[in-house]
């Protein structure tokens, strides 16, 4: 099974980003999407951002994750 995680992007740096979920931090590549800006919310996978998310989809998604956790 894979797991994409809705991520806040903090600060791009070329084709890296630094993206934020709860108080996890991890730099991933960004390369696959265009149009995204600091503070929108993206789906990582495997170190790499796959999709940019509803920031509204993203914190109910978060939500639900940190009730789990």
């Amino acid at each position: 099974m894979c797991l994409g995680i809705p991520m806040k992007i903090k600060k791009i740096k070329g084709d890296f980003a630094d993206v934020e979920a709860g108080q996890l931090i991890r730099t991933v590549n960004i390369q696959m999407l265009s149009h995204i800006r600091e503070g929108d919310y993206v789906i990582v996978h495997a170190g790499f951002a796959i999709e940019k998310v509803d920031p509204e989809k993203a914190k109910d998604t978060l939500k639900i994750i940190d009730e789990i956790h």
